[in-house]
């Protein structure tokens, strides 16, 4: 477990006491991920959609996977909206606590 180092050395617990700033880059990436997923999932559908009408004795085999794929090309579109949502919170939180050096709560 040597080279896993938590950046504990950073005193910016008078800044934000929770780390906006990583759990807003966290929500970036997920964000970014259902993004390439539902890009992939997209490609994919359309590929099943052009063999189905290229492999007409397997046609509806092609269908199904077109129809999975968009389903899961939605599913990740909607995951990336929702986590798009989440880092323009925990910007919007990050911003707050800047501004503000002590807890409103």
């Amino acid at each position: 477990m040597t080279g896993h180092h938590k950046h504990h050395s950073h005193h910016h617990k008078e800044e934000a006491p929770k780390d906006y700033n990583k759990e807003m880059k966290h929500h970036q990436h997920l964000e970014r991920l259902g993004q390439t997923v539902a890009v992939a999932a997209t490609a994919y559908a359309m590929h099943e959609k052009h063999e189905a009408k290229k492999d007409k004795e397997h046609s509806h085999k092609h269908k199904v996977k077109e129809e999975i794929a968009a389903t899961i090309a939605v599913g990740a579109a909607g995951f990336a909206i929702h986590e798009h949502h989440k880092k323009k919170e925990a910007k919007h939180e990050l911003k707050h606590h800047k501004h503000h050096h002590h807890h409103h709560h």
